[in-house]
């Protein structure tokens, strides 16, 4: 059977092309992507609507990948857990994608199928209706950061002597993972508790 003139295109391979691109600060666009898929625009516009859709093909891919199953059984502060977990891994490894797809409303299937099941533990944990959008807002804020904050250099701080207190908790500090590992514990740690107080006021 002859090989196709052009490469086979699917969604996934679509994503995960627009993914590399942006990964490497490249220029992102239709015509970008084309090329580096090596197909006409014209055939990209066969399976896509445009940008947008792109960018939100590139949204559910990565969350497929990052956010793990979330058990039926689970406690709202397990469900928690899992997806800061999941998300700041996925916003570690790919910081360039992050202004895209925050830029972006949500709309993939599968990413707000994950969000429904963190509204549904937070309801379901007592949580008042009228709190579990702002909760969901901070998770979100939190992950974010802790996956930027994952992404940063080993040395996040450079202090001059002038900065004596910092200078000196910046040398009896660890670096990269080391530090961002145990920022990340704290944090997750106080967002829990806060959580687990919030809920007993209400």
């Amino acid at each position: 059977m002859p090989r196709p003139r052009t490469p086979i295109l699917s969604v996934d391979r679509i994503a995960d092309a627009a993914i590399e691109l942006v990964d490497e600060g490249a220029g992102f666009g239709v015509n970008a992507l084309a090329r580096r898929l090596g197909v006409t625009a014209s055939s990209l516009y066969n399976h896509i609507s445009g940008r947008d859709e792109i960018i939100e093909l590139m949204r559910a891919r990565l969350a497929a990948q990052a956010i793990p199953d979330l058990p039926e059984v689970a406690g709202w502060d397990e469900v928690v857990s899992l997806i800061v977990r999941g998300q700041r891994e996925m916003y570690a490894a790919h910081p360039y994608v992050v202004p895209l797809i925050v830029g972006k409303t949500i709309t993939d299937p599968g990413v707000i199928a994950a969000y429904e099941r963190l509204a549904s533990a937070l309801v379901d944990g007592g949580f008042p209706d009228d709190d579990v959008l702002t909760i969901i807002s901070v998770i979100d804020s939190f992950s974010l950061g802790a996956g930027l904050d994952l992404a940063a250099p080993d040395d996040v701080w450079a202090p001059t002597e002038s900065a004596s207190t910092l200078s000196r908790l910046v040398k009896a500090s660890g670096q990269g993972r080391e530090r961002s590992e145990k920022a990340f514990a704290t944090g997750l740690e106080l967002l829990l508790e806060a959580l687990r107080m919030r809920l007993a006021r209400s």
